[in-house]
């Protein structure tokens, strides 16, 4: 049999197109339509698979990334996977200096891909010699020939979504997006996605999640960095304790702010319902989407999209581990009664 073998050149091919999928359970009562942009179907099984396939290859067309160079980036887990899997990929060493916040599974992960792996303390300032981001600044200095990627202050991150994002939502819409509901912690999803379709329709709501324990939303009401805002949280990938210039805060329409354990419990509820194993900051999203349903956000015409950002095997040792639950307080006799049976047959 002749014929032309279909086959990808890498998994690099594949970043992005992810798929659009309407909701059922985890919304009925809400006026509108739902429906998740899940990025779990990206190779990496994230939305960070976008900026560091973008932000690495504009380096390369630039002439300051070569071959045999070292790339390092703060990241909470999921950009440094990204980073690690396309430096694998493209002949890169990887230094990732990462959250102590960030879950077991995802540390596990980034070494998986032959990435050096620095783990610095969640709860310092982030101007602390051993925050994540200060180490990752040493190691660039110290280290020859080599780039820091700094998500969190790269122009490149809100262009990644700008121009592969925003332009998905609004053709798999079909133009009739009316809210999108995401995450910001970087800023860069929400921003980038934000900018390309209020191009399209200045008229449509660009809703922000944020984290209690973070300064974004009083950031982005009041214009002013409130140190007191800031305390310790566990949800990933979610809320600030810097305010980062990938985030465009004019594209952002408002905030809305979750607690860890309900979007815990959002993130079981979507896997237990919707067949979507999704991790914490998905949880965060659909939480935030079920807050704004309550005070009016949406009605019968609402076609809301909410970015379910990752994969939940991320997360196997935090919102998915019972004893990780018990231990946060974040179990009831409710919550427990939910879960899955299992029965040990000897």
């Amino acid at each position: 049999m002749n014929g032309e073998i279909k086959a990808y050149n890498s998994v690099l091919e594949l970043i992005g197109e992810t798929p659009l999928i309407k909701l059922s359970e985890t919304v009925a009562g809400f006026p509108g339509d739902f429906y998740a942009k899940v990025e779990a179907f990206n190779p990496g099984h994230s939305s960070k698979d976008r900026i560091a396939l973008h932000i690495i290859e504009e380096a390369e067309r630039k002439g300051i990334l070569k071959p045999g160079d070292t790339i390092i980036e703060t990241t909470s887990g999921n950009t440094g996977f990204s980073i690690a899997m396309v430096s694998r990929i493209k002949g890169y060493e990887c230094i990732l200096a990462v959250s102590s916040k960030s879950s077991a599974d995802k540390i596990d992960m980034l070494k998986s891909m032959g990435a050096k792996v620095y783990v610095c303390p969640a709860h310092v300032s982030a101007d602390d010699p051993r925050s994540y981001y200060q180490v990752a600044k040493r190691m660039h200095e110290e280290i020859k020939n080599s780039i820091y990627i700094n998500q969190y202050f790269n122009e490149l991150n809100i262009e990644a979504h700008y121009l592969t994002t925003g332009p998905e939502i609004w053709r798999q819409t079909a133009g009739q997006i009316t809210h999108l509901v995401a995450c910001s912690g970087t800023g860069g999803t929400i921003s980038g996605t934000a900018r390309f379709l209020k191009e399209q329709n200045p008229a449509i709501k660009i809703l922000g999640v944020d984290a209690y324990g973070s300064v974004l939303q009083k950031y982005h009401e009041t214009q002013e960095f409130d140190k007191n805002e800031i305390y310790p949280y566990r949800i990933e990938g979610l809320g600030k304790n810097l305010i980062p210039t990938a985030t465009d805060f004019e594209a952002i329409d408002s905030f809305t702010k979750v607690k860890d354990e309900d979007a815990a419990h959002m993130a079981r509820f979507i896997s237990r319902t919707e067949g979507l194993f999704v991790g914490y900051t998905s949880g965060a999203a659909l939480q935030a989407t079920k807050q704004l349903a309550a005070k009016g956000a949406f009605d019968e015409n609402s076609k809301v999209v909410v970015i379910f950002p990752d994969h939940g095997s991320r997360y196997m040792s935090k919102i998915y581990n019972e004893k990780w639950m018990d231990e946060q307080g974040f179990n009831d006799a409710k919550s427990l009664s939910e879960t899955q049976h299992i029965e040990y047959i000897k």
